[in-house]
């Protein structure tokens, strides 16, 4: 069976969805709920799922959480909370404490909106990741490539907290440009705090040519830097749908890992996911 590191729902109903108001986004502005991802997954052969933050509201955390206490497809959920607040520690331990709270595994901001390139450098994030650290929780990354460099910065000054790179930082695909992300990727993986989601990567190629050997200079790169064994395969549904089905994007990754050993690309699949997350 497969573990899918990185996916997202939403109610448009309960609140909106501001990132998915741009042009060509338009598919993305309907519900999706686990009555869709469901059948998807099965069919996939997807068992277990982590749950990944949309926006910056304190309350959609509760709410995943709630979802994964009814639903075992959802084994993990990476929520949001304000780092910078003084009680950040209480938070997450309030979170912990809700309904379906033992679901809970890492916490994750959308670093990628803000406009300081070193924003988790600040000393005030910095003491808020070290509550996620002491929590017990990792820290999912959704950075862009100039933001790299402070990522590496992050998780050296922080060995106790274990960061997950998300959709490999979001290199430039559809450019064919390698260099200068793939330096800052080795640089991060150096590291042995941290690790990759193999997630993301066909929104940032020609959502309309795509192929399995365009995503594979950047794949290539992360599998030498991180090894099978910090590197998990994420689908990023439903935001994949823009340029594939979640078959397609399952069967890439199966693709390009296919010179694996066995062990390996299970590891790619499913057991990194399990032992980074504690699914």
């Amino acid at each position: 069976m497969t573990v899918d590191a990185h996916l997202h729902l939403w109610d448009l109903s309960v609140r909106d969805q501001d990132w998915i108001t741009g042009p060509g986004l338009e598919p993305l502005r309907r519900n999706f709920a686990v009555t869709d991802l469901e059948p998807e997954a099965r069919a996939a052969g997807v068992d277990r799922t982590v749950l990944v933050q949309t926006v910056t509201v304190a309350e959609e955390t509760p709410e995943f959480l709630a979802l994964a206490d009814r639903h075992d497809l959802v084994a993990g959920v990476v929520g949001w909370t304000d780092l910078t607040r003084p009680d950040v520690a209480e938070e997450l331990a309030r979170l912990r404490a809700l309904p379906g709270g033992r679901h809970l595994k890492g916490i994750r901001h959308q670093v990628q909106g803000e406009p300081d390139p070193e924003w988790l450098l600040r000393a005030d994030v910095r003491r808020g990741l070290a509550a996620v650290a002491e929590a017990g929780l990792v820290y999912d990354l959704v950075v862009l490539p100039h933001q790299l460099p402070a990522c590496v910065r992050a998780a050296r000054a922080l060995p106790g907290l274990t960061f997950v790179l998300d959709h490999l930082g979001k290199p430039p695909v559809a450019s064919g440009a390698v260099e200068p992300w793939a330096s800052a990727v080795r640089a991060l993986a150096a590291l042995p705090n941290t690790a990759a989601k193999l997630s993301g990567l066909v929104t940032e190629a020609d959502i309309t040519s795509w192929t399995a050997d365009d995503l594979r200079p950047y794949t290539e790169v992360a599998l030498a830097a991180f090894g099978p064994d910090r590197l998990m395969f994420g689908s990023d549904w439903p935001v994949c749908t823009l340029a594939a089905t979640y078959g397609q994007v399952l069967s890439a990754a199966q693709e390009l890992t296919g010179a694996l050993g066995e062990a390996e690309r299970t590891a790619v699949l499913a057991g990194t996911a399990a032992r980074v997350y504690g699914l």
